[in-house]
């Protein structure tokens, strides 16, 4: 249940998510809020604590992002991490600054661990720094906390207010033990019990489910995929054969998926399940198109088009259900985040959809956590801690135009690049790895001829959350008998290339 809840006001930094996935750690519950949230929001939300974000803007700057007036008066415990410190100081009549030189890295910081905040922690510390302004002058009623030879107000705190700042980022892995950071925020100033728990979120959900849809009809969107067959099982357990599941076989599936799919759902689960194949009407419509959020935004359309169609056919239906997850929501732009990209759950979906209203079951969790739900809805551990695949396929892992011929390569290479890291024993230890068909044609010698074929890019990552990651060290046999596996076997491919950049700069999907 979500007794406990920690606001987490987004003034637009990157690290955002992985703040309210620090908190959820703890097992107390946190959502993700715009910066401008109304102080009657706030109230109403009633959250035992609030945390700021970072964020890229200067505070002093025409335009800065501003939380609302009289948050800092509301007695509850705030954390202003980065900007938010900065915020929280020009706010309450400090004074901000452009620093000489600008921190960013893994920086010694020198603190006071006698304050609640930083308690359990060595008189100098590794955190992750990233600004390029800082608390000249921390407010009246605060005292300061840290520093470091750059930045001479690292930390402050005013604990009669219950108001904290800092201006490194304990949410990151470069911090060392920065997660201890926002333990003690949780527990020593906000006072949570933690006890929001995966099982609790579970039970709760099916609940709401039956209390919203009752014993009207609901179609899910079913790709196969992880959080598309968590959701479909939670709505399972709340309308039972009130459910049906379109499986839209869009021809973008990795190689023999369809067939996997329709295997797993009307074999090992009793759901009523149509499987759509509908692979040359996407392909029609994508041809020609090498945008990718035009792409995007066409599979999207065309998927509430084929579910719209399908509805038809089996009667009245209220409710289609999605499986979109919170980073899908984040990533597409939550308050004045940067957009990275839009994803096909969010960004895609048409102006209009001919459905009484969309349901996201999952819309709150983090990819880790959508695993557990399917882990505690029964779901076997195989399709539970299945690759991760995007809404829309193989789509976006075509550079540039898609066509037959394309997506039956980039199938037959991903399914050689995968079967080799199972091979291996790697699967487990790499949490997305997949092929890319480039949009790159380069010559090549394959016996004593000339060639001129295409370019294949790997790519694996290793993360925890999915909203940062560092690229995976293959050892380099592996990677060796996956490329000669692949010019062999696979026609029209004569070069295959390894992506070793992390996320960021880099997402994990290239399109």
């Amino acid at each position: 249940m979500k007794n406990e809840l920690i606001l987490i006001l987004d003034f637009g930094g990157q690290y955002n998510q992985l703040i309210a996935r620090r908190v959820r750690e703890c097992n107390v519950y946190s959502e993700v809020v715009p910066y401008n949230l109304s102080i009657d929001e706030i109230k109403q939300k009633n959250p035992k604590g609030i945390i700021f974000t970072g964020g890229p803007a200067s505070v002093y700057g025409e335009g800065a992002p501003r939380c609302a007036e009289g948050i800092f008066e509301l007695g509850i415990p705030v954390l202003g991490i980065c900007y938010g410190m900065q915020l929280m100081t020009y706010t309450l009549g400090g004074k901000v600054a452009r620093a000489n030189k600008r921190e960013y890295g893994t920086i010694n910081v020198s603190i006071d661990n006698s304050s609640l905040l930083l308690q359990g922690f060595e008189n100098t510390n590794a955190f992750l720094m990233s600004h390029t302004d800082y608390v000249e002058t921390v407010p009246e009623g605060f005292r300061n906390l840290g520093s470091t030879p750059s930045c001479p107000n690292a930390a402050m705190e005013n604990p009669e207010k219950k108001l904290y700042g800092i201006q490194f980022h304990p949410e990151v892995n470069n911090s060392v033990n920065g997660v201890q950071v926002i333990k003690n925020f949780l527990f020593n100033i906000c006072h949570c019990t933690g006890d929001w728990l995966i099982s609790s979120f579970t039970q709760e959900t099916i609940q709401k489910l039956k209390e919203k849809i009752g014993d009207k009809k609901a179609l899910c969107a079913l790709s196969g995929g992880v959080d598309s067959s968590v959701a479909a099982v939670l709505l399972s357990k709340a309308i039972g054969k009130n459910l049906t599941c379109i499986f839209v076989d869009h021809g973008l599936l990795r190689k023999n998926e369809g067939d996997e799919v329709e295997e797993i759902f009307r074999n090992q689960f009793d759901i009523n399940l149509i499987r759509v194949n509908a692979k040359d009407r996407f392909l029609e419509k994508l041809t020609g198109v090498s945008d990718p959020e035009t792409k995007r935004k066409i599979i999207g359309e065309e998927f509430i088009r084929v579910f719209e169609e399908e509805a038809q056919k089996i009667g009245t239906v209220d409710f289609l259900v999605q499986g979109t997850i919170y980073p899908d929501v984040i990533e597409s732009g939550l308050g004045k985040s940067s957009v990275i990209k839009s994803h096909h759950n969010v960004g895609g979906l048409p102006d209009y959809v001919d459905f009484k209203e969309i349901v996201e079951p999952l819309r709150d969790l983090f990819k880790d956590e959508v695993r557990k739900t399917g882990l505690e809805l029964g779901i076997p551990e195989n399709l539970v801690y299945r690759q991760p695949f995007p809404g829309p396929g193989l789509a976006i892992r075509v550079i540039g135009e898609i066509t037959d011929d394309k997506l039956n390569i980039l199938k037959d290479a991903d399914s050689i690049f995968r079967e080799e890291i199972a091979n291996a024993g790697l699967h487990k230890s790499i949490n997305q790895y997949f092929a890319v068909l480039t949009n790159l044609k380069s010559v090549g010698v394959m016996g004593d001829e000339r060639t001129y074929d295409y370019t294949i890019a790997l790519r694996a990552v290793e993360t925890t959350d999915f909203m940062t990651g560092i690229w995976s060290k293959i050892p380099y046999e592996i990677l060796e008998r996956v490329s000669s596996r692949i010019v062999n076997e696979v026609n029209h491919v004569n070069r295959v290339v390894y992506d070793i950049t992390s996320k960021p700069p880099a997402t994990i999907e290239w399109e």
